[in-house]
């Protein structure tokens, strides 16, 4: 049952979930490595850390340039249709999958 769990991927990703991650991770980031945020607590190995990974973070440039090029995998916002109609696909083939298991 849990192999089972484990090798369906339920929680399969739409191409505006993932650009809206990629950004909510890089505020995350912004958060902690900005020591007069709202975490001052931070311990200061931390911090540089984060700040060592926004240093070649995507911006929100980069983020544009990759919706635009690689729409399958980033875009800034879909339609609520063709959202809709990526949910089913990606639905029929979980229940394919299942199936196969």
């Amino acid at each position: 049952m849990i192999k089972k769990r484990l090798l369906t991927n339920k929680d399969m990703t739409l191409p505006d979930e993932r650009y809206r991650a990629v950004m909510a991770a890089k505020e995350l980031l912004d958060e902690i490595a900005n020591s007069s945020g709202r975490w001052k607590r931070i311990p200061r190995e931390l911090r540089l850390h984060a700040v060592h990974c926004l240093r070649h973070y995507p911006t929100k440039w980069d983020m544009k340039q990759a919706a635009q090029q690689v729409p399958d995998v980033f875009q800034e916002q879909m339609e609520p249709v063709t959202r809709m109609v990526m949910q089913y696909q990606q639905e029929q083939k979980e229940e394919q999958n299942d199936k196969t298991i």
